[in-house]
Formats: structure tokens, sequence, C-alpha cells
């Protein structure tokens, strides 16, 4: 064991009420260690950019400033291409080292915006781009958009290939009128994140963000084993940081399940809360089951490393002992809740069900409120107006709830004590 990922597990409640049947929340961090504080790994990193007419002003203006920033963030180890497209694509800067920031930066000022928006050909054509490249340098796609594509599905398999081909592609919408379903999609099969810019000021952050926890990725291939106890069932995994989503498993066997958990960055990392179906069982302390992490650290010439933790969970009579709580723990299961009944209350609301989308929203916004989440909560209580009057959301405030939703557990949330 090489020590270059702690794995800590985290009982929401460490004490259950004995001979009675529930449900456990664990949360399990995986952290790269300060040993990998300095392994830096060479980025290979294609930006895709929508230079339609929509994109004509501030929109364009911003994006030549965000991909000057982010070059300046790069060198000579890393690579990075970008190709501009509205109807047709265009290679602005073939996939090479970033030698000469300048020259990059001077194709950058001349996108000017024209035509319409044709997505696909362009992920295509920077996925060959990024490819050429097979030194095993940390890749993305950086895609931007402001407007509806032609040809969704054709967008789609370009993602699948992305998968398969190792591109985590970061799609970005900014302004309104984009289909966030089609970007989410894209992200979730080709293992990247989708986002939502509100405004065009903010596109600067979020390539700053993208190429820079690409430049904390230290590593790779990693997996979650979750070895259970006869009588413990999983129900559920959820990834809270950085994104609230629900990772779902692998089955191995009766009592073993594999999450994949593919790069972990310095500072980040990941965390997960694990869902379990308890049987009952007499009072007593039991190991319930064992967390594996195995991972490479390709930058120290490291593959199939493994940290091991056990899950103790004490079954009790004791009122005193069952009213203790991990409030860090139980905030994110909260926020989990909270961020499960905005996605079914979409879902109702795809299906024609206004009455269930609305309830779900309330119940939402109560336990937002309770978490401090007050601008979100008071977007999804305009929004819960507009189904009342008109039985849809707003284009703005959809977007909003799929995507800030995602985002209400950060790491001071959590705060839980070093062990």
């Amino acid at each position: 064991m090489a020590g270059e990922v702690t794995l800590r597990a985290t009982l929401a409640r460490p004490y259950l009420p004995a001979q009675t049947a529930q449900v456990a929340y664990v949360l399990i961090e995986a952290q790269p260690t300060q040993v990998l504080a300095q392994v830096r790994m060479p980025v290979n990193v294609g930006f895709v950019l929508d230079r339609s007419g929509s994109m004509k002003g501030e929109k364009i203006e911003r994006v030549r400033q965000a991909v000057s920033m982010a070059i300046d963030l790069l060198d000579a180890q890393d690579i990075a291409s970008i190709v501009i497209f509205d109807h047709r694509t265009e290679v602005l800067v073939p996939a090479a080292p970033v030698t000469d920031r300048r020259a990059i930066k001077e194709r950058v000022a001349r996108i000017r915006d024209a035509g319409g928006t044709k997505i696909a050909p362009a992920v295509d054509r920077a996925l060959r781009e990024i490819n050429r490249d097979r030194s095993g340098a940390i890749r993305r796609l950086v895609l931007l958009t402001d407007g509806q594509t032609e040809n969704e599905n054709e967008c789609l398999l370009r993602a699948d290939d992305a998968g398969r081909l190792g591109v985590p592609i970061t799609a970005l919408g900014v302004g309104q009128d984009w289909n966030e379903d089609l970007l989410i999609e894209m992200a979730n099969r080709s293992g990247g994140t989708a986002d939502y810019i509100a405004r065009p000021d903010e596109i600067t952050e979020y390539f700053r963000n993208t190429v820079q926890r690409a430049q904390n990725v230290a590593v790779q291939n990693a997996a979650l084993n979750l070895r259970l106890v006869q009588g413990i069932t999983p129900r559920a995994v959820w990834q809270v940081l950085p994104l609230i989503s629900n990772l779902g498993y692998r089955p191995l066997s009766d009592r073993e399940v594999s999450v994949p958990l593919g790069e972990l960055e310095t500072g980040a990392g990941r965390t997960l809360l694990v869902e379990l179906l308890v049987d009952q069982r007499p009072a007593g302390t039991y190991r319930i089951g064992q967390a594996e992490v195995s991972y490479d650290v390709p930058a120290l010439g490291r593959s199939g490393e493994k940290n091991r933790v056990d899950v103790l969970l004490t079954f009790t009579d004791d009122p005193q002992q069952l009213q203790q709580v991990h409030p860090g723990v139980m905030n994110v299961v909260e926020k989990v809740s909270a961020f499960k009944l905005q996605t079914r209350a979409l879902q109702d609301l795809a299906q024609g069900d206004v009455a269930g989308a609305t309830q779900k929203l309330k119940s939402a916004v109560t336990r937002l409120l309770n978490q401090g989440e007050l601008e979100l909560a008071q977007t999804m209580e305009q929004e819960i107006k507009n189904l009342e009057q008109s039985g849809q959301l707003s284009s703005e405030g959809q977007k909003t709830i799929k995507f800030q939703g995602r985002k209400t557990v950060r790491l001071s949330d959590i705060d839980l004590p070093k062990e």
C-alpha cells in the first residue's frame, strides 16, 4: 500500500436501533494525499467553439478572452487545439504543444460570428485532433454553444466516440436558447460534465476551472469496491462532490459491487454517499462491510495500488446513543434528498404531471431553505408560480434547477473531524 490515496468511511448515524430493518448512509471519501501535491500530468485539451450568428457581440468577445486565458494556463508540455463552427467546421489551431502562446492568441482574436449551428462535425474533428497525441496526457474537450443544433442524434454518437477515446466532454451552454438535455447526455456519455452559463462574463471562469481541474488530475483508473456482509444490500451510490449524480454500481457478486471513479484530482478527490439497506440485528457492533479503492498513478509509474477501510456499525437500544448523528454527513443526505425531489419533479413534468411536479418542487424548496440554499430556493419558488399559472417552467428556471441543484454540496458542508 503506497499511500497516495486516503480512504475514509463515515456513517450518518453511527448507532442504529437493534432488531429493526432500516437504511444506513455512509459517506466515503477518496482523496489524493500530499504525496501527489506536486504531480502534474501533461494536458491535451481541445476547444470546440460556437461562432454562429447568435454569438455576436459580448458572447463571442468573452469566448476570445476565455480561450486566451486558458492558453496562458498551459505550457510546452501541454497540447491544445481549437475547432470553431457555425454550419461549417474549421480547425483554427491544429493540435500541437503550447510553445507559442502569442501565435495561438492571434488566431483566437480573429474569430468572428457567422452562420448557423452544427455541433456534431465540429466535435468529430476535435476528437481527431485530440487523438493525434498518444502520450497519455489528460484529455479534455471543451464544447461551448449558445444555440440549437442540427441532428442531435449525431451529436450523441460523437459523444459515444469521445467516451471510447477517453475524452470527457465539458459541455457548456451560454444564454437560454440551447438544449440542456442534449448537452447533459453528451457529457454523460463521454464521462464528462455539462453546465449552464447564465451570463457571458462567466465564460472565462468556466474555462479556467476546466483546464485547472485537468491539470490537478494525479490519479487515474480509480474504482471503489464495496464488499458487504450478508444482510447488507446496496440501494444507491451517489457522487456528492464535485457534483451530485447517481453513479449506480456494477454487481461483482451477491455482496460485492464496483463503482468506477475514473480520475481523482489533488485537493478534491471524490466524495460518495452510499445508501444501504440493513437487515435487523441484535445489539452489538458489527463490521458490515469493507470499502476498497484501487488506482493508478502513471506519473510515478504505479498501477493497481489499493487502500481499504472497514465500515463498522453499532446496533443499540440506548435512546441517547440513537440520537447521535454526524451533522456533516446528515447535511449531505438532506442535500441529496432535495436533489432527488428536483429530479423527480422534472420527470413528472415531462410526463405531464404538473401537480406532482409542483408538489415535489415545494418539498425541495423547504429542504433547500433549511440548508441555507436561498438563491436556488427562490428560483424554484418562482418556477412553482410559473407551473401554477401556465403549467410550465421558464427556460432559465429549468436550466437553473437542472444544473445548480447538483452543486449544493461543498467541502465546508461536510466538515468532518480529521482522524
